[in-house]
């Protein structure tokens, strides 16, 4: 099998070529820095720039199914000009994907895009599933849910489309572990607002597993990627602080001066998503990390 990924070389794209490459899958991966375009046995890469709708038509040579990671950085300050750039980095590449498909003989039988549990709205109680209609009223709900719509035109081609909602990705070498650790190991961590709201975790490896998963198995439709067992703010940095050995004394950082500090991008770290998992594991995936304190101390 031969998968081209968008967004490769980015944190989750990077973990899974590892995986594909244990798994005998040949990887095409296109990118805008041409410079990190190579070429060996099992990896070769391609030049794109969705900006402009560019891209090298040679990438889905022999290319059975592909990985959508493309997209800008939700973690930067929501002005007018970041939200346009988050949007369109999603819509664009998914278009530029599109068009080239459209107009090109090929052998695609298969999209798997990343989205987001963001398309949830905000709950301190309710747990959602895939099958929830409702929508985040929200920027982050906005984006999800036109970046999802754009994946689903695939179908219009013959093509399974498969859309992959991540939680709070956990990983040492990047996303939201090493700003939940930093202020920790300088002795000013605690908890953000109420501390009480949801925080639907996943260990990078799992993540990886489950795109992998749905690729070998042919799985069509919309899945949470998530582990089984969410915890709270508080409960995630308590254990934290436990596995680098430091006190938390200091008060919860009050929800009013997060809004200060990051203006509307609070919403990140304040909006609670109770999201659960069981139509990933009832399709047969196995997690390794079900608990945060394993995955914590995995990664810690």
């Amino acid at each position: 099998m031969k998968v081209l990924i968008t967004g490769a070389t980015g944190l989750v794209g990077s973990e899974i070529v590892k995986q594909c490459e244990e798994e005998g899958v040949e990887v095409h991966y296109l990118t805008r820095n041409k410079s990190k375009i190579t070429t060996d046995k099992k990896h070769k890469g391609f030049y794109w720039n969705p900006n402009n709708g560019e891209i090298d038509e040679t990438c889905l040579s022999g290319v059975d199914k592909i990985i959508n990671l493309a997209g800008a950085s939700i973690a930067q300050r929501w002005t007018q000009k970041n939200k346009r750039k988050i949007l369109n980095s999603r819509i664009d590449s998914l278009q530029t994907l599109f068009n080239l498909l459209e107009k090109k003989d090929h052998q695609i039988t298969q999209l798997i895009s990343a989205s987001a549990i963001g398309v949830y709205p905000s709950s301190l109680q309710k747990l959602y599933d895939e099958d929830s209609q409702e929508i985040a009223d929200n920027f982050l709900g906005e984006v999800v849910s036109k970046w999802e719509k754009q994946a689903n035109k695939f179908s219009d081609l013959g093509i399974d489309v498969t859309k992959i909602r991540i939680g709070i990705v956990l990983s040492e070498k990047g996303g939201a572990l090493p700003k939940l650790t930093k202020p920790i190991k300088n002795y000013i961590g605690s908890p953000l607002g109420s501390g009480k709201q949801w925080q639907s975790w996943i260990h990078i490896e799992d993540l990886a597993g489950i795109f992998l998963h749905t690729l070998q198995n042919d799985l069509e439709g919309t899945y949470n990627a998530v582990a089984a067992n969410p915890v709270s703010n508080e409960k995630m940095t308590k254990i934290i602080a436990e596995k680098l050995e430091r006190p938390l004394f200091l008060p919860n950082v009050p929800s009013f001066i997060l809004k200060i500090l990051l203006g509307k991008m609070s919403k990140i770290v304040l909006d609670s998503q109770l999201v659960s998992n069981k139509k990933i594991e009832t399709t047969g995936f196995m997690f390794r990390f079900t608990h945060v304190n394993l995955a914590l101390e995995n990664l810690l």
